[in-house]
């Protein structure tokens, strides 16, 4: 799987949140994306997962030597960002059911096995709404790096964690990035830290 974005650009209405972008993502390799609050990280993944478009560039999607139809691409997308909502009116436990309903998770893991790597124990029954916002980020997290999906896009993964919540997130990645596009947005140093390649996106202001 490989994504290839050629003199990329992006705009609302008269400004240009960046453009000029060439770039290639590759399976088995960690890219962080980088720069200052407001500089376009979240728009870029955005674009990334298809929920998008450019205004003006390419992106491609090939997997096996094939380009892919753009329009499939979300069901090669697993993602995790703060402003993702969750199904409030549902209990922990129904929630992580009912994602794997929808997507099947890796390793063959079952609900149980997530519930597990959540690690939320008294919490399986409660209602989302009642969880903190750390709680409801463990548990985007746990659900974008345990499904099944070959691009794997984490938007600020560790707002919201306290120390033992990074802990455990630096552990289920280390866990579950094989064989994907791994690509995390972030203007903190210790999310960059986890990649092995950083897009400066602040060079591709207007």
């Amino acid at each position: 799987m490989t994504i290839t974005l050629t003199d990329a650009a992006k705009r609302f209405g008269y400004e240009w949140i960046f453009r000029g972008l060439t770039y290639r993502f590759e399976v088995g390799k960690r890219y962080a994306i980088a720069g200052p609050n407001g500089v376009g990280k979240s728009t870029l993944m955005k674009v990334l997962s298809g929920h998008l478009s450019l205004s003006r560039g390419k992106i491609s999607f090939e997997e096996n030597g094939r380009l892919l139809d753009p329009s499939t691409i979300y069901r090669r997308v697993s993602m995790a960002a703060p402003y993702i909502e969750l199904i409030e009116e549902l209990t922990l436990n129904e929630l992580v059911h009912f994602h794997g309903r929808l997507r099947p998770f890796r390793f063959g893991m079952t609900a149980k096995d997530v519930l597990e790597w959540i690690a939320l124990k008294g919490a399986h029954h409660k209602t989302l709404r009642f969880f903190s916002s750390g709680m409801k980020q463990r548990v985007r997290l746990a659900l974008a790096l345990c499904t099944e999906a070959p691009i794997l896009l984490l938007d600020e993964p560790t707002t919201n964690l306290d120390e033992e919540g990074i802990r455990w997130f630096v552990n289920l990645l280390n866990l579950n990035d094989g064989q994907r596009i791994v690509i995390i947005a972030s203007n903190v140093a210790e999310d960059l830290n986890l990649c092995t390649q950083t897009l400066f996106l602040q060079n591709y202001k207007s």
